[in-house]
């Protein structure tokens, strides 16, 4: 049932970004990226029974699936999320790289979801 919600909440908080880039909300955009990307490493892990609940556990569950799958963009997109939440603390990135972030978060939950709903 928790990987169920974290992967709603996925989807969830991608759409909020994007909300959040179209009012001008770089700060707030960028750490909804950042979320949703998380809240599917979350739902793919917590299926699986490995840990999760810090963001040295995230990164961890994203290098194992890169190796299992062979999908290094896997690990790429999620660097892309973690510079997204870095521009929360920093709003140091402009609107378009916003928007080019959140594509890529986009892709990367596209690739992960299917690991999350293996049953």
């Amino acid at each position: 049932m928790a990987a169920q919600t974290y992967r709603a909440a996925s989807r969830d908080l991608l759409a909020q970004g994007r909300v959040e880039l179209a009012r001008g909300d770089t700060r707030q955009a960028s750490e909804k990226g950042w979320g949703a990307a998380a809240q599917m490493v979350k739902s793919v892990a917590e299926q699986r029974g490995w840990a999760h609940q810090s963001h040295a556990a995230l990164y961890q569950v994203v290098r194992q699936l890169a190796d299992e799958t062979g999908d290094e963009d896997i690990r790429r997109l999620f660097d892309v999320a973690g510079n997204l939440h870095v521009n929360f603390y920093e709003n140091w990135n402009n609107a378009a790289n916003v928007a080019g972030g959140l594509d890529d978060v986009a892709r990367f939950l596209d690739r992960l979801e299917p690991l999350a709903s293996r049953t």
